[in-house]
């Protein structure tokens, strides 16, 4: 549940990724309910993952569980995966607004849009430019290019 804790206010950082907000939210809660330290650096790793696609599923099951919900229903990438029954059964006790895509893309943009240079590298890059004309996209070969090596 703590997944996108980092775009809210109370647990958003002035520097770091939404993602590893949410997972250091996520690490303090559990410490302070004694949770075993390796249980608290798979959490934290689960949810600093979650939107990396690719590497979460060769993890720990729980990483490659957290990726999988979010892919589901945020992405909808398994939905054929899921009977009719099983997916009213989630939404039954999960409710989604009636507008939830735009909803969640606007959740997005209000948690990272303070922070840009968190998105270089990753998906919500691709929200800032949606929802923000001059948002300007880091790019990894400028970055090469432009680095004070001489070759």
């Amino acid at each position: 549940m703590f997944h996108d804790m980092g775009l809210t206010p109370k647990h958003s950082s002035a520097r770091e990724r939404f993602e590893v907000d949410g997972a250091n939210a996520a690490r303090d809660f559990l410490r302070s309910h004694r949770i075993p330290q390796a249980d608290v650096d798979t959490v934290w790793t689960a949810i600093a993952l979650h939107t990396t696609p690719g590497i979460p599923g060769h993890m720990h099951p729980v990483v490659a569980l957290v990726t999988a919900g979010v892919e589901m229903d945020v992405l909808g990438l398994t939905y054929a995966e899921y009977s009719d029954a099983e997916r009213s059964a989630v939404v039954n006790a999960h409710p989604r607004s009636k507008n939830f895509k735009e909803d969640i893309i606007q959740a997005f943009y209000d948690g990272i849009k303070r922070k840009p240079e968190t998105t270089f590298g990753n998906v919500k890059a691709d929200v800032l430019a949606d929802k923000d004309p001059t948002f300007k996209r880091g790019n990894f070969c400028s970055v090469i290019r432009e680095s004070a090596w001489s070759a």
